[in-house]
This record gives structure tokens, C-alpha cells and sequence, in this order.
């Protein structure tokens, strides 16, 4: 773990400031929460804050996440991880237990506060992956349905398909990161799972 630190000490040294009044939503996990530039404004009801790091896997998540998320006591958290996991080698199943240590770390540290999880997104770059994603997708969205109340799983997979094909436009060149088009989609599920449940 130890490539991630230079990240893990930048997320460490922002600073820990006093609720504005509004809801204080953290966005956690990878590249494509990093690299999601608008991501303050795309939410502006709520006091978001970024805390991505590239590269990083749903276990680098969990091996980090005492050091970077519970001083900020968020009210709700985004999490969007399991894609660098697959791409490394590992297989759905130890995803769905990163997951579940996840779970166990925000009730921990966080309390009972909403969760969202959203999906493994499809990649152009990941073609070979594409059944281990949708597996890995079906797998924690079960067991978030059957166990976790407080948890909700986002669906980004399905809205980023066209007639069934991977929708091109929603990437970069590298056919792995996201394009503006694509965090527009990505803006548009999550605010409405979010609305939807806490209204």
C-alpha cells in the first residue's frame, strides 16, 4: 500500500473545518472520484468534498479509510471502488468482502449514516472484465438489499450501456476514465438515489 501514501497524506492534510449547515457528503475511492473536477458544484444542496485517490482499490479504501474520512464526520457517503481490483486480478468474491469491510468500517467510525455505493462502471479498457463486473455488481447489490438498510447501490452500469453496448462518448481516449459526458450521467444517478432516499 505503500505507492498510495504521497495521496493518502494530501487527503490527511485537508483541512477539518465546522459544518456549513448543510449535509456534509464525502465522495471515497478511485480515479473516477478523483478526476471528478465538478463534482462541488454538480452537488451544491449538499457540503461535498472530494477524497479520491488515484489507483486506488476497494481494499487501499479500506486499509486507509480511519486516516482520511471519520474526522470529517460526513453525514453520508459515496463510494465508487472494485474496478482496480478486478483490473489487478482479483475476483468478484474478494470485492464483495471488501465491500462488507467497508460497511463494517463506516458503522465503526461513522455511525449508521447513509451509504452509497455506486456500481462497477463498464469500460472500454476492461472489455475482458465485462462479466466479472456485472457479477460483481449483481453480488453486492444482493447482499446491500438483503442486509444493509442504510446502504444504497447506485446503478452507473446499465445508463452507461447503449442497445448493450459500452456508450463510447461517456469516456476518455483511454477508454478507462470518464469524459464530461460521462460524470454527467454519473451526476444525474447518484443525485437521484440520493434524493430519492432522503426525502
Amino acid at each position: 500500500m505503500f505507492w498510495y501514501e504521497n495521496d493518502i497524506q494530501q487527503l490527511e492534510n485537508i483541512p477539518v473545518v465546522p459544518g456549513s449547515g448543510k449535509q456534509r457528503i464525502i465522495f471515497y475511492g478511485s480515479s473516477s472520484i478523483r478526476l471528478w473536477e465538478s463534482l462541488e458544484t454538480d452537488f451544491p444542496e449538499f457540503d461535498a468534498m472530494n477524497m479520491g485517490f488515484g489507483g486506488s482499490t476497494f481494499a487501499a479504501c479500506c486499509w486507509f479509510f480511519k486516516r482520511v474520512i471519520p474526522q470529517h464526520k460526513p453525514d453520508i457517503i459515496v463510494i465508487y471502488a472494485g474496478d482496480n481490483d478486478l483490473g489487478d486480478g482479483r475476483h468478484p468474491e474478494e470485492v464483495y468482502l471488501f465491500f462488507k469491510n467497508m460497511m463494517a468500517l463506516i458503522k465503526q467510525y461513522c455511525g449508521q449514516i447513509p451509504v452509497f455505493i455506486i456500481s462497477v462502471k463498464p469500460s472500454l479498457s476492461r472489455l475482458y472484465l465485462y462479466n466479472s463486473i456485472e457479477y460483481t455488481n449483481k453480488i453486492i447489490s444482493a447482499e446491500i438489499l438483503q442486509n444493509y438498510p442504510s446502504c444504497i447501490f447506485v446503478d452507473v452500469f446499465n445508463e452507461m450501456l447503449n442497445n448493450g453496448a459500452i456508450n463510447q462518448t461517456l469516456f476518455e481516449p483511454d477508454g478507462l476514465h470518464l469524459s464530461r459526458q460521462g460524470y454527467e450521467v454519473w451526476t444525474s444517478v447518484v443525485k437521484m438515489q440520493i434524493h430519492k432516499q432522503m426525502v
